[in-house]
């Protein structure tokens, strides 16, 4: 069985049809990547850090976290007054000379709200 010289061409042409199918040019442009992307909300200011070790530092670290996710909408507004209320707590035994057990509260209440 052969194939015969005019199929031969006329695959050939197919195949050449269909890759110059993948290069057309469009005259209608497609829509900017700045344009198809949403605004995004303006991301609220992070307070300074409390500079220095212990448990001070740390737990104003994470409240500075979580008062940021509050005011970027990333979490609930409800949530953050009951971790904001964990976090007095083991600020409260980090000021009464407890660094132990604030470290421990906190991390509790990182845990609780899911964070590391």
């Amino acid at each position: 069985m052969s194939i015969r010289p005019t199929g031969l061409a006329l695959a050939a042409l197919i195949a050449v049809s269909s890759l110059g199918a993948c290069n057309s040019v469009s005259s209608v442009p497609g829509p900017t990547a700045a344009a198809a992307l949403p605004a995004e909300p303006a991301a609220a200011p992070v307070a300074d850090l409390a500079k220095g070790s212990g448990c001070g530092p740390t737990i104003a670290h994470t409240r500075a976290i979580v008062d940021s996710d509050i005011a970027t909408e990333n979490l609930n507004a409800s949530v953050g007054k009951r971790f904001a209320a964990d976090l007095d707590g083991a600020a409260a035994a980090c000021a009464a000379g407890r660094s132990a057990e604030g470290l421990r509260l906190l991390a509790a209440a990182k845990s609780r709200y899911g964070y590391r």
